[in-house]
């Protein structure tokens, strides 16, 4: 492991939290709306996000947001943690990814809710911080959305289950950092060895709650609806069982489709090949005829030339060319 200390590494970090900010501040629920002639922002609740999107486009393009928005919370996070995962703070024990992965994923966040070209009008970051902390903890990032996504199938209640798949993963990265380097059994309690090691642990505390607390604070208006008992209703279940009634009627009419391209297909095959036969037995007929026009001429010659008088043989080659 290589130590370095903060003012090695300050520049860096700075860098970091930008491009994490600006890759969190890209919008695709604005993107795709827009693509398909409407504005996210002037429909439902108006949240350009994916819970709104799943609303009013539908639960493909909802999936497709989560995934989008998983990603670009996720991706930011990943290079925070391998950039720095082999450096030690100077002169301590902790581990500096474990900081940076936070730190680009709370900027990610940040930025997805308050992103400076939208006039700081965003999402509400919950499918940004899910793709944070599968990335940064992913055993209980994955089993904190799974739980998340079940509560919403069951109840309905999209920011609830928002919620509840966001939090627990913040409350077990804080866990971690306090076992990890504040107290264990093992040891008991362990002073920071240095001010840049107290300035760590305290930045990540940081960085871990704010990612937390920006999706709560997003969530307010929600919150109070939940309240008051006025929140939208977000029935996946409902979303799935129209998505499926929807493939059936498209494969209804595909297969109807195929159907009726096929009965045409058969209707000319038939029709060009009793052309085919009629001019066929035209021409035969026509041979025929002139066979028998032929013979009754042959038949008339003999006759003029048995009935000579004369006894002279008239030159059958002359009659043809007449």
């Amino acid at each position: 492991m290589i130590e370095k200390s903060f003012s090695d590494i300050w520049w860096l970090l700075i860098v970091f939290a930008l491009v994490s900010y600006f890759i969190g501040s890209v919008n695709f629920s604005i993107i795709i709306s827009r693509s398909k002639g409407r504005d996210i922002r002037n429909i439902g609740s108006g949240n350009p996000g994916m819970m709104n999107m799943s609303r009013n486009f539908g639960l493909k393009t909802g999936v497709a947001i989560l995934l989008l928005d998983m990603v670009k919370g996720g991706l930011p996070t990943l290079v925070g943690y391998l950039a720095f995962k082999n450096f030690l703070l100077e002169n301590t024990t902790f581990v500096l990814s474990d900081m940076t992965k936070y730190l680009c994923g709370f900027f990610a966040v940040l930025g997805h809710i308050f992103p400076f070209y939208l006039k700081f009008k965003g999402g509400k970051g919950i499918a940004a911080t899910i793709g944070v902390f599968v990335v940064a903890n992913p055993i209980y990032g994955i089993i904190s959305g799974l739980c998340g996504l079940a509560f919403i199938l069951i109840t309905s209640m999209g920011s609830m289950g928002s919620l509840i798949a966001v939090t627990p993963p913040a409350i077990a990265a804080e866990i971690h950092f306090y076992v990890t380097y504040i107290y264990n059994d093992s040891e008991g309690f362990m002073p920071p060895s240095s001010n840049d090691m107290m300035i760590a642990i305290l930045l990540s505390i940081f960085f871990v709650l704010g990612i937390c607390c920006l999706t709560w604070v997003a969530h307010y208006a929600n919150i109070e609806r939940l309240i008051t008992g006025d929140e939208h209703v977000t029935s996946w279940s409902q979303m799935i069982k129209n998505y499926k009634k929807k493939l059936k009627q498209k494969r209804a009419e595909k297969k109807e489709e195929a159907k009726a391209n096929a009965g045409s297909g058969e209707t000319a095959n038939i029709s060009a090949s009793g052309s085919a036969n009629l001019n066929e037995d035209g021409s035969e007929t026509g041979s025929e005829t002139s066979a028998i026009v032929s013979g009754e001429g042959k038949f008339a010659d003999t006759g003029k030339s048995e009935d000579n008088g004369s006894g002279e043989k008239r030159d059958s080659g002359e009659d043809n060319d007449l």
